[in-house]
């Protein structure tokens, strides 16, 4: 990505401890970089939607529909708040991003082709990291109300389609089945190295 910052995503099944591991991440950072954490869906009006409608409704919107919510919210939050803050030299960690489209949306049956496509404005990444757990493991460490989209039939498609693109190079793999200091050790480590080799 072009700008004096970077931008870093941290993507998994929910339960993965992506949240946790994308704060303390930044919390990290922030001692030697001007670094910001964010989210998807964002803090925007799009983003609001989605986390209190959307993801609380007791049945399922279209995938299609989950899809183009998605893609505004990510419009909305790349414009607003990512390339201000990495064209001013920010370190940006987002929990979460286009990757979280093509898996969830991917795995409801809409073409992977197609999110890209109507994602075509969303910036690319410097670096994607995927915290990879087991689904029922996931499902198990999530102590509040699950979402529509938290079930391990849900979550094993979704799985599939985020190793496809670690197999493919896209993102980098980290084992989530740790403890969460020795997780956070390694996440560290890549974007520590990625940021080295940047300079």
């Amino acid at each position: 990505m072009v700008g004096k910052g970077s931008f870093i995503c941290v993507e998994g099944l929910d339960g993965c401890g992506k949240t946790t591991q994308a704060k303390v991440l930044a919390e990290r950072l922030g001692h030697q970089y001007k670094t910001v954490y964010t989210a998807e869906p964002s803090q925007g009006e799009i983003g609001t939607f989605i986390r209190e409608y959307c993801l609380k409704n007791e049945n399922r919107l279209s995938s299609i529909v989950e899809a183009l919510l998605f893609a505004a919210d990510r419009f909305e939050h790349v414009k607003n708040e990512v390339i201000p803050a990495v064209f001013e030299g920010t370190l940006v960690i987002s929990d979460r991003y286009l990757h979280s489209s093509l898996a969830y949306q991917g795995a409801a049956g809409v073409s992977l082709e197609w999110i890209q496509k109507i994602n075509q404005n969303a910036i690319n990444p410097d670096l994607v990291i995927f915290i990879d757990v087991e689904p029922k493991v996931a499902i198990n460490r999530l102590k509040r109300e699950k979402s529509v989209m938290e079930n391990v039939a849900t979550l094993k498609k979704v799985r599939e389609i985020y190793m496809k693109f670690v197999q493919k190079g896209d993102l980098v793999r980290v084992e989530g089945n740790r403890p969460p200091e020795e997780v956070g050790k390694d996440i560290l480590f890549l974007v520590r190295r990625f940021l080295k080799n940047r300079c």
